[in-house]
């Protein structure tokens, strides 16, 4: 094993443990909540047609709920991407003239055309606007957002717990309880982001947050989940939201699935589990790389509320040469050499490797960046840790 991992591996012992009791803390919430909601054998079928009284999806909505300490919850294979979800719910939430304000700085880059497009069906498009409060040193500006609530009284605070393309860390639950607390004394509703943080802590914003978000080949999904979402929080959220799932008249009572439903349970059962390999995948990485000389987020001793770590080469060369050692080190497309390209809903080009059983699923080992300065690498995932180990040796191996 090289040198440097072993003294990463060494070093990082007393996380380890941590993350290890909360991962056990979240397995033993996650199977409370399956026995309270008596899930069994039958909740894996599938349905067809309208999908009227399909105890599976209807099941699988309350076990997402009381996981995740929320009054209820939608949780669909019809939702594509944590972006379709984020969107399901600001058209639920919002309404015309209204104001969205941005706790956390610009949106992730494929939200921009939902908020700000011209005649593409976005948020501007229909009088809804939306105001921006960057972020303070990587932080959240709270005295800002406090005046920025007075000033422009938003009908919505949404807050994005991860960080994007940003070289800033995630926010904790903590973090996003402040936010919460500014916008309830303005009578605004809350919106989370909750992308790639689902199970790094015991709690989640819905302890403080109207509304939660993810995307189930992320976290939740725990590399099981084939597609889909999830959108829990407060029953009147959930309910306004519902009717731009499917119709306003319908909600909830409608929406089939064909295929198999096991794969939801049983990813959302191997979920902390599975966070928890990635945290140390993670955390891993960015100690060996910080031993090199390299900047990376989180830094040592420093928490994870995702499971993401960044890395500034500050070239375009050794970035593209490491996101290709991430994907000769995949199970799945391990020959392949990705390129940079224009994806849709990206303004600059972007770098994948995606070595996935499920396409594109984060909570697999990838890693993605735009190629733009500072070439700032953001890895995450990985369903074993031993994966996450050898990966790195390739990594170490490309960039030498």
């Amino acid at each position: 094993m090289n040198k440097h991992i072993e003294i990463a591996l060494e070093k990082l012992k007393p996380q380890f443990e941590k993350v290890e009791e909360t991962s056990l803390f979240n397995q033993r919430k996650v199977l409370d909540a399956f026995r309270k909601n008596r899930v069994a054998l039958r909740h894996f079928a599938p349905s067809t047609g309208y999908g009227y009284d399909d105890a599976s999806r209807d099941t699988l909505n309350r076990l997402y709920a009381d996981v995740f300490g929320a009054e209820d919850g939608i949780v669909s294979p019809m939702i594509a991407s944590g972006t379709h979800a984020l969107t399901i719910a600001m058209f639920g939430l919002l309404r015309p003239n209204s104001t969205l304000l941005f706790a956390t700085g610009k949106p992730y880059d494929t939200l921009n055309d939902v908020i700000f497009g011209d005649g593409n069906g976005s948020l501007k498009d229909y009088g809804i606007k939306c105001e921006l409060v960057p972020l303070k040193d990587g932080r959240p500006d709270l005295k800002t957002i406090s005046k920025a609530c007075a000033k422009f009284n938003p009908r919505v605070v949404m807050i994005q717990r991860s960080r994007g393309y940003d070289m800033r860390p995630a926010l904790s639950v903590d973090d996003i309880k402040s936010i919460c607390n500014i916008a309830a004394e303005n009578n605004a509703m809350t919106l989370v982001d909750n992308c790639y943080g689902e199970f790094t802590e015991k709690t989640e914003p819905t302890a403080c947050a109207d509304v939660i978000v993810g995307s189930l080949i992320k976290n939740p999904g725990g590399g099981i989940a084939p597609t889909g979402g999830y959108i829990c929080g407060k029953a009147r959220a959930i309910q306004m939201i519902e009717g731009r799932l499917t119709a306003p008249s319908i909600g909830r009572e409608v929406g089939s699935y064909a295929g198999d439903y096991r794969p939801f349970y049983q990813g959302l059962f191997l979920a902390p589990h599975t966070v928890a390999q990635s945290v140390k995948t993670a955390m891993l990485f960015s100690e060996v790389f910080s031993s090199l000389g390299y900047e990376t987020l989180p830094k040592t001793g420093e928490s994870y509320d995702d499971i993401i770590c960044s890395i500034k080469f500050g070239d375009p060369d050794k970035l593209i040469s490491f996101c290709r050692a991430v994907q000769s080190a995949s199970p799945i497309d391990s020959f392949a050499a990705p390129e940079p390209w224009d994806m849709p809903g990206y303004n600059d080009k972007i770098i994948m490797a995606a070595g996935a059983f499920v396409q594109g699923a984060s909570i697999e080992l990838s890693c993605d960046a735009p190629i733009r300065p500072p070439y700032v690498a953001y890895l995450q995932g990985g369903l074993t840790f031993e994966h996450g180990i050898i990966a790195l040796e390739e990594c170490l191996k490309a960039i030498e």
